[in-house]
This record gives C-alpha cells, sequence and structure tokens, in this order.
C-alpha cells in the first residue's frame, strides 16, 4: 500500500475556500497537503506571494450538473475570466485583461505562433480531476503565461482495486422542448491497480442539440469561428503508471479529443445597431464544417528521492488541427480561381517538448527551498485554405527554451520570502513566402529573428496574525504575439522578416498585493492587481475582421472572494473582480483610451450558496450579476445582465440523480461579446435562455 501515498503525484486537495461544505472529521485530512503542480515547486495553497486558486473535482461536477459550455465552467469559477461567448471559440475571453496559457498536466495547449483561440477545447472535463489557477503572470512556465495559467489535472486512478464510472445526461430548453433542441451526453471510466502497475481509462460522447434563447427561437449558428451548438465531440484518455519503487514512478497519458459541427444549420443576420439578434435556420452551409482535433501525450518520470530531491522528467507532444467556417470573404478572392470564392482556413500546429525539474527542500535547518529546471519547446504552425490548399500562414517554426531557478526562504515562522529568474531564449524560422492576392501577392523575405530576455519575479508572504496574512509578488511575463496574424496581413512590398518589429515579444510587469483572513468559520481574499506591458497586443475590429495592434497598455484590476460556513449542512461564497484597462492609441508614450470588450472583462459578482440538506440530498444556488461597462469608439456600452442557476444531487440506493437549471430565471439578454466586443450583424448573439438537466451516474 505504500505507492497510494504517491499516486497523482502532487496531490492537490480542496481547500476551504474553495468547498467550505466538508465533513468535520475530513476537513483535517484535506487542509493538509494543498500543493499545485502548475507552479514547479509544488508550492501549497495560502502559502504563496500571488493569488493561486485550486477548482475541485467537486466544483467541476456541480458546474456540468447544469451546463456542458467549459468557458461558462470556467467564468463561473473565475472572477476575472470573461463571461463565455457559448461558441467553440474562445477569442475575446481573457483572463485579467490578457490572454490565460492553458494546460493539460502541464502540457501547453496554446498556440503561439496562430492563436486560433481554441485552446479551452482540447479536453472534456470528465477526464478532470481538478483546475489549478494561478492568477497573473508566472516566469515558471514562460511563454504564454501573460495572464495566468489554466492548468487540467487529469483524473488519476482512486484506489486498488477496479473501480467503474459511467454517467448519462440529457440537456433541453424548458420553454420549448423540440428534437433538434436535446443534448445528450455518456461517460465510462475504468480504473485500478495491478501490482506496480496503475491504469486508467476514459471516454465520453456528447451530442449538443441547438440552443435557444430566452423568448425560445433559435440562436444564432457561428459558422466562421465555431460552434458547440449543433455539435458531436468526444474524449479518449488512457494514463498508465509503473511504479519501478516506492519512490519512482513512470507515467504515460495520452487525451484523444474531436469536437465536429453537424453542419445543418445557417445564421440569419440580425442588426447589431437595431438590436435584433443573429438567429438560425435549418440549411446546408458550403464547404467542411468547424472542428477541433486535438491529441496531447506525456511521459513523465517521477522520483521523490533523488539524493534529497524531487525530480520530475517530462516528454511531451501536441497535435492541434482546428478547422473554421468559410464564405466568400474578400481576403479568399484570387483571380485565378474566378470570381465569388469560397474557402475557410484551417489550423495546424505541431509541438514537442520537454520539461526537466529539481527541487530540495529543508536546507538550511528546514528554511529554504530550490527549484531549478529547463524547459524546451518547438512549434511548428501553418494556416491553411482548406478548399484551395493555399498557405494564408506560412509554415513557421518556433523553438524555445528556458532555464529557471526559483528559491523560498523562510527567515522566521512568520515570514515567507520567495525570489527566481528565468531566462527566454526564442527563434522563430519563417521562409521566403507570397501572402495572399488580397494582399497583394507581397513577397515576403524570410529569416530566423531570434528573442532572449531575462524575466524575474519575486515575492513575499507575511503572517501578521494567526489568521490574518499578507502577500505581494512581482512577476514578468513573456509570450509572443499572434505571429500568424501579422505574418498573413503584410500588404506592403519589400518587407523582411528579420526587421518586422509587430513580432518582437510580449513582456509583461505584474504586481499584485492582497491580504488573506482566515476564521473558524468564515474566509476573505482581497487583492489588487497590475499588469503593465511596453509592447502588448490588442485585437482590434476593423470592418468585422480583427487587426492586431502592438501598442502600450496598462491593466488593473481587484479581485476579492469571501465564504461563510453557517454550519455543517450550509455555506455561502461570495466573490467580486473588476478589470480596467487602456492603450497608448496614438503612440504618444502615455495610455490614453479604454480597452474594449475583446480585452476587458465587465465587472462581475456572484454569490453561491452550498446545502446538503440530508446525507443524501445536496444542492448548489449560484447568481452572477455582471455590471454596466462603458466604452469608446463604435462599440455599445455594455448593459448588465444576471445569471442565476441552481443544481441538485440525490443519492439512491445504486448510483446519483442529478439535475441542474441554467439561466432559472430566463434571463433574456444579448452576450457580453456581442455587446462589446462586435458589431457584426452575424454576430450579434442572444445568451441562452432557460435550459434542463438531467443525469444520472453509477460508481460500481
Amino acid at each position: 500500500m505504500p505507492r497510494l501515498r504517491h499516486l497523482g503525484l502532487p496531490v492537490s486537495l480542496l481547500t476551504l475556500a474553495v468547498s467550505p461544505l466538508a465533513n468535520a472529521e475530513d476537513n483535517t485530512n484535506e487542509l493538509q497537503a494543498v500543493t499545485v503542480s502548475a507552479t514547479r515547486s509544488n508550492s501549497e495553497v495560502g502559502k504563496t506571494p500571488q493569488k493561486i486558486t485550486v477548482i475541485s473535482k467537486q466544483e467541476i461536477e456541480q458546474q456540468l450538473r447544469m451546463t456542458s459550455d467549459q468557458s461558462q465552467v470556467l467564468s463561473n469559477l473565475i472572477p476575472s475570466y470573461t463571461p463565455s461567448r457559448q461558441k467553440l471559440t474562445n477569442a475575446g475571453e481573457t483572463f485579467r485583461g490578457r490572454a490565460p496559457l492553458f494546460l493539460i498536466d502541464g502540457i501547453p495547449q496554446s498556440n503561439p505562433l496562430r492563436d486560433g483561440s481554441r485552446d479551452g477545447y482540447t479536453i472534456d472535463l470528465s477526464m478532470v480531476e481538478r483546475i489549478e489557477v494561478i492568477h497573473g503572470a508566472s516566469a515558471e512556465h514562460g511563454l504564454g503565461a501573460t495572464g495566468g495559467i489554466i492548468n487540467f489535472v487529469t483524473r488519476r486512478p482512486e484506489s486498488g482495486t477496479v473501480n467503474q464510472h459511467i454517467g448519462v445526461q440529457a440537456t433541453a430548453p424548458t420553454n420549448d422542448i423540440k428534437s433538434d433542441s436535446l443534448s445528450y451526453k455518456v461517460d465510462y471510466r475504468v480504473d485500478g491497480m495491478a501490482g506496480n502497475l496503475d491504469y486508467l481509462l476514459g471516454v465520453s460522447y456528447v451530442d449538443r442539440g441547438m440552443f435557444y434563447d430566452a423568448d425560445g427561437d433559435y440562436i444564432g449558428v457561428d459558422g466562421t469561428q465555431g460552434d458547440i451548438m449543433d455539435s458531436q465531440s468526444g474524449d479518449v484518455f488512457v494514463k498508465l503508471g509503473y511504479w519501478l519503487t516506492d519512490e519512482q514512478n513512470i507515467q504515460l497519458s495520452v487525451n484523444r479529443f474531436e469536437l465536429e459541427g453537424n453542419h445543418d444549420y445557417v445564421a440569419v443576420d440580425g442588426d447589431w445597431a437595431n438590436g435584433i439578434p443573429t438567429t438560425s435556420a435549418k440549411g446546408m452551409p458550403e464547404g467542411d464544417a468547424p472542428m477541433n482535433e486535438v491529441t496531447t501525450a506525456g511521459l513523465t518520470y517521477t522520483h521523490s528521492n533523488l539524493g534529497g530531491n524531487h525530480f520530475t522528467a517530462q516528454l511531451y507532444s501536441q497535435t492541434f488541427k482546428g478547422r473554421y467556417g468559410g464564405g466568400a470573404f474578400a481576403t479568399f478572392q484570387d483571380p485565378v480561381y474566378g470570381p465569388n470564392l469560397y474557402d475557410q482556413s484551417q489550423n495546424e500546429s505541431d509541438k514537442i517538448g520537454g520539461k526537466l525539474t529539481l527541487s530540495r527542500n529543508g536546507m538550511l535547518d528546514n528554511r529554504l527551498k530550490l527549484t531549478t529546471g529547463l524547459d524546451i519547446m518547438q512549434d511548428e504552425t501553418t494556416q491553411i485554405l482548406a478548399q484551395t490548399g493555399r498557405e494564408w500562414v506560412p509554415e513557421t517554426q518556433f523553438r524555445n527554451i528556458a532555464p529557471f531557478l526559483q528559491a523560498e526562504v523562510s527567515p522566521t515562522e512568520q515570514l515567507i520570502l520567495q525570489a527566481g529568474v528565468r531566462y527566454e531564449y526564442a527563434e522563430l524560422n519563417v521562409d521566403d513566402f507570397t501572402t495572399l492576392a488580397s494582399y497583394g501577392s507581397e513577397q515576403v523575405k524570410g529569416g530566423n529573428p531570434d528573442f532572449d530576455e531575462t524575466l524575474f519575479n519575486y515575492g513575499v508572504v507575511f503572517q501578521a496574525t494567526e489568521n490574518t496574512q499578507l502577500f505581494a509578488n512581482y512577476s514578468e511575463g513573456f509570450g509572443m504575439p499572434d505571429v500568424g496574424r501579422v505574418l498573413r496581413g503584410i500588404n506592403v512590398p519589400d518587407q523582411n522578416v528579420e526587421d518586422f518589429l509587430d513580432l518582437q515579444p510580449i513582456l509583461t510587469d505584474n504586481t499584485e498585493i492582497g491580504v488573506r483572513l482566515n476564521g473558524e468559520r468564515s474566509h476573505l481574499q482581497i487583492s489588487h492587481f497590475s499588469s503593465d506591458s511596453d509592447l502588448g497586443q490588442r485585437l482590434e475590429n476593423n470592418g468585422g475582421v480583427f487587426e492586431v495592434k502592438r501598442e502600450r497598455t496598462e491593466i488593473q484590476g481587484i479581485e476579492a472572494e469571501a465564504g461563510w460556513q453557517f454550519n455543517a449542512s450550509h455555506a455561502l461564497n461570495a466573490t467580486y473582480a473588476h478589470t480596467s484597462g487602456k492603450y497608448d492609441d496614438d503612440e504618444d508614450g502615455n495610455v490614453d483610451t479604454r480597452l474594449d470588450g475583446n480585452n476587458i472583462a465587465p465587472d462581475s459578482f456572484q454569490l453561491r450558496w452550498i446545502a446538503q440538506w440530508t446525507s443524501k440530498l445536496d444542492s448548489q444556488l449560484q447568481g452572477t450579476h455582471y455590471f454596466n461597462k462603458d466604452f469608446e469608439g463604435d462599440i455599445n456600452d455594455f448593459t448588465a445582465y444576471q445569471l442565476v442557476d441552481l443544481s441538485l444531487g440525490y443519492d439512491l440506493p445504486k448510483g446519483e440523480l442529478t439535475a441542474g437549471v441554467e439561466n432559472l430565471f430566463n434571463e433574456d439578454y444579448f452576450t457580453y461579446y456581442a455587446q462589446a466586443a462586435t458589431t457584426r450583424d452575424d454576430r450579434n448573439f442572444k445568451g441562452r435562455g432557460r435550459t434542463f438537466t438531467l443525469g444520472y451516474s453509477l460508481d460500481f
């Protein structure tokens, strides 16, 4: 049995702040070892100089009772995450005003060269044990982590016996149930141990129907960026672990995720200026259906006592293919192919990499912990026009190598100091290429531009009293702009990739200061953060086409969360988030114009009531209010709306029956993206009306 202590290293358990409803006898055990693998040094929650949230399996399952929209789950549980677009794309969904780095077991899902904004849909949440969220930039992961990190940690075998799980769900709107409005999901898992081998196999299948707004009308299908409604998705996940000794483990995990639209509906344009929503009608769209195909694989070796050190080595790969809807867009036209040319784009990315981490604790009379490591990654990306085989973005290779060193010092029992340094070296390799005819068929000279930066971070945690903790940190973030979008849009002659300023990395300076208060039955955490970049990236809507703008940007905000456990059966949690930002519109060195809804989330307040009515019946009632927000220019000001969701669970003699209601009061609203991030008539989408989900699961 000693191997079970190391199963799924490191085990990140539920904190009181995350789930205040825990049995008293279980609570002590849960609070003993709350570690976060995404920090590389396996830092403990509540002892870090920056805000970290651990979303537990129970919380994920409670949300999945009500919605199958993964970005909706994230926006419900991460205060500074933008409200879900309720589409396949997560373009315009930001975290603290910047793009987050998505990981699966530490493996990057985000594509650094051509951001297709599909990295939030690369795994089914049924395969996820917990979600680790690092708020703000992290130099420990470097590339892409300018807004924060969202790490999906996959499930692990739960015991030495054979365990099986099967779950089924059905979802429908409540105002008018039709055959095309029904959605279904089924998932199955088996796990266990056999000698030194532990294993897990999981599969899921989802068939989604059409979505309806509060008036019972079809919501418009996004035929270009892709949609989750009227689609099918499947996920196959395999994890195999072998214990060489009680201290050494090698683990292989592979996840294959596919989502593809059924391609049975076309959008009916609304009228953005007059508040008429985009809807859908039965039809046969041209081309092929939008889809995601992603395979993520990782091979990890862990030695918990290598000469007194904790050592981890990981090799990984990811293949990504994302197809988008098309049209006879002006960008796609070429006289060689005749008039009114229909085409559609497809992103393809192949990523391989490795991570080495060595950590030693207990030095200097248990006052010093050191963590060092090396990250290596190569990404090859291209964007093609699938119907004609043309290259829109030339094949581009990106190589990145980054060693780092992180130290944690505790000079006294009340004080924790952290500091770290990370060196980033990145190189692009772009061959000579010719832009599309619509850009003038410009000949662009390729090259091998390289970049190197040294990133620093430091922070402090001070235990002022038994129940009061102060924390502060400074961290520098490193990311690449949307290289593919920049390259494909070159429309002037004699450009040289080597000298192109817009390919320079995005460097962010991030600060955060806050306080944590923990009582016997209550807790409060509040922090203020800022994120500044001299050469940031902003998406600007020019006639419906988003272009990359490299400008000075400054973002700041406040996050607060509080919880109160009335008794062993009832608890209340509340969160508040405020984010604002400006950019340098006239390039005079001063930020002077407010960022729009493509970059900044609305202020929000959420209240969640969790109740355990009996040993068999539990419930969760959550309400979120998104506040009005003013913008500049042609974008409308955002009009507030509020959503209330309810979930119920009841333990049967065999299995559990669950029910969930999303948008309980059938709020009629336009999505945040439709209001604040676009002016297009074909994307003036309403949000989903009230829906009901009924589920049953059995563990045996």
